[in-house]
């Protein structure tokens, strides 16, 4: 186990200055200073991170062990509830068995990061990587800054540095997840509900309640780093700053993404923060991402997220959804139900079609198996991005990004269960086109049928697309040609005999 006093060391040196204010002369001869307005002449979204359109990450740590409820179960199995009472059950009283006796059962014993790495790849994915720490705490890289990591607990793994080495073996892109900002005891009690809050966990920002009896009471400082039971200013630099410098100093990640509740870190720790982590990939030459939810950061540099929702219009601006391939937990679960490949890939084509990223969350198990029936998920969605990526991949949105009944709701979050709800057809179509401008893509989001007429609106009169002049029209992953006509209600094109995936067909139209 490494000494947590080498890490305070490294901290104190790196700082030189009190904590609370951050020196502009440590950072004078960097190009981004700690300030909003400094930061805000980074570009948020690169050409790179543009033309990727579609990541992989995955909800896998200690909450994988109990396999229950969801990823929130060290939340809840401190709270009277159902996660309380199979807790008690199951394993004891929290007070007796913690959630730090769950570490040891974290074994990934079948982690295969170059089989993981394959599996992403030939997904489709651009870029992945891990939750590299979820609220509970504990770190899946090898970290100084916390003995509760993978390398010298659970696994015994570097789970992040192993991961990321076979994804750029296949020239991917890689993302680290941080959650921590809830580590912190911020309340003794749960509060008192409020007006408008989605559910009980937003009426506390802290993820352990500091209970009498409890582990997360304990005045060891070991646990202490695992709990977050520590004075605010110690743990904003030993804790939350010092892993997040951690993972950029020792896997350079190419995609930072912030989880909600980050507004409770103070502003010059994130001002702090974004800073250190642009200066550091301008050293290495390297265009990064900052992606957030919420308003915790400035969109002047930074990339909006929206969590299992979608925007309900294209943006001129580049965003991201992260959804899972769950229709539950993030993590895995023993009862989690998958989604069928048609709802990935449709979401997939809307996000696409509007200016988004794709962040798809896989769920393994703790030992590091990832599901037969996710895997094939997977294999559907790279299926039909290997025939029709072209109407994917470095594209940018056109005039219209579509049409059909099915529309979707605005709200973000808060409308995300009829997110997961909705349902295309053959009667939507969504929008993208070439970047240079050749070629307009349109991917119908279901099987019209051998030889049915489809119109696509968007070309009729007075209409976005009215003005494109169009020169033929093919299917996209063979070639074939389609016959077309076109008059003021749009553009009819009559389908083929038949098509290799009906989940959603991709149409190439050449035009002037």
């Amino acid at each position: 186990m490494k000494s947590i006093c080498l890490s305070i060391i490294a901290v104190v040196s790196f700082c030189l200055v009190p904590n609370a204010v951050y020196s502009q002369t440590a950072v004078a001869s960097q190009t981004f200073e700690p300030a909003w307005e400094s930061l805000a002449t980074h570009k948020a979204a690169p050409e790179w991170f543009q033309d990727a359109k579609v990541g992989i990450y995955f909800h896998w740590g200690v909450y994988s062990v109990p396999a229950f409820a969801s990823e929130w179960y060290p939340f809840y199995m401190h709270r009277p509830g159902r996660v309380f009472d199979h807790h008690v059950e199951t394993y004891g009283h929290p007070s007796k068995f913690g959630y730090h006796d769950f570490v040891p059962m974290f074994t990934a014993e079948k982690f295969d990061p170059d089989d993981w790495a394959k599996l992403f790849y030939d997904a489709g994915a651009k870029f992945a990587g891990p939750v590299a720490e979820h609220h509970d705490g504990f770190s899946m890289w090898d970290s100084n800054a916390t003995p509760w990591n993978a390398a010298d607990m659970g696994p015994k793994r570097d789970i992040t540095g192993e991961l990321f080495a076979s994804l750029r073996k296949l020239d991917m892109k890689t993302i680290a997840t941080f959650h921590h900002a809830r580590n912190l005891q911020r309340y003794p009690t749960m509060p008192e509900p409020k007006e408008g809050d989605v559910d009980r966990r937003d009426r506390s920002s802290s993820h352990y309640l500091n209970v009498e009896g409890y582990p997360t009471s304990s005045d060891d400082a070991k646990l202490q780093r695992l709990y977050g039971n520590m004075p605010e200013q110690q743990w904003l630099e030993e804790i939350w700053f010092a892993k997040l410098k951690e993972v950029i100093d020792q896997y350079r990640p190419d995609i930072i993404w912030f989880d909600s509740w980050l507004e409770k870190i103070p502003e010059a720790y994130r001002q702090k923060f974004a800073a250190y982590y642009l200066n550091e990939a301008e050293k290495m030459g390297s265009e990064v991402v900052i992606v957030r939810k919420q308003d915790d950061l400035p969109l002047s540099f930074t990339v909006n997220d929206h969590e299992k929702s979608r925007e309900p219009k294209a943006l001129p601006e580049t965003w991201m959804t992260d959804d899972t391939i769950s229709k539950g937990s993030w993590c895995y679960t023993d009862d989690l139900k998958i989604k069928g490949s048609p709802q990935i890939i449709h979401s997939m084509i809307d996000t696409v079609a509007k200016n988004g990223v794709m962040l798809l969350n896989v769920s393994p198990m703790a030992d590091g198996t990832i599901p037969e029936n996710q895997r094939a998920v997977l294999a559907e969605l790279g299926k039909w991005l290997k025939a029709n990526g072209e109407a994917i991949y470095r594209t940018r949105i056109w005039e219209s990004y579509g049409e059909g009944p099915t529309q979707e709701p605005a709200g973000g979050f808060k409308s995300h269960s009829k997110f997961t709800n909705l349902e295309y057809s053959d009667k939507d179509v969504r929008f993208t086109r070439s970047k240079d401008g050749k070629h307009v893509y349109a991917m119908i989001l279901g099987w019209p049928g051998s030889g049915e007429s489809v119109t696509l609106r968007s070309f009729g009169k007075e209409m976005a697309g009215a003005n494109t002049d169009i020169k033929s029209v093919a299917i996209l992953d063979t070639g074939e040609s389609l016959a077309f006509t076109r008059d003021d209600s749009g553009l009819q094109v009559t389908m083929p005999e038949k098509v290799n995936n009906e989940i959603a067909v991709a149409i190439r139209i050449d035009v002037q």
